[in-house]
């Protein structure tokens, strides 16, 4: 297992309604994300900043491959067109990254 963290910027005339989307996730969505090996996965927004914060564990073995499945997902492609004008990716992120991955720097069970 590998514990993944992520962080995007969030629009902030457009925070209620990513909250709101968020109460409701569709799902198809939630599924592709357990099909994806994905578990315990959750996301923060700290304000006034309007930083979302994601965090989740990785299950699965090819993590390239898990993610091409997601991106190719068409109900997801759906979500992610009604979500993606809402986000606001870092300026600092790296190349071919919307949610700029951040490193584990601690964690204690």
């Amino acid at each position: 297992m590998r514990r993944m963290g992520f962080v995007l910027g969030l629009k902030p005339e457009k925070v209620e309604e990513y909250v709101r989307l968020h109460a409701a996730v569709w799902p198809d969505v939630l599924t592709m994300i357990a099909a994806c090996n994905i578990k315990n996965y959750s996301i923060y927004l700290k304000q006034p900043e309007n930083l979302l914060f994601s965090n989740f564990e990785y299950h699965g073995t090819d993590y390239a491959a898990d993610m091409a499945k997601m991106a190719a997902d068409p109900r997801t492609q759906e979500w992610w067109a009604v979500c993606i004008p809402c986000q606001e990716p870092l300026a600092t992120r790296k190349e071919g990254e919307w949610w700029a991955e951040m490193d584990e720097v601690f964690h204690h069970d």
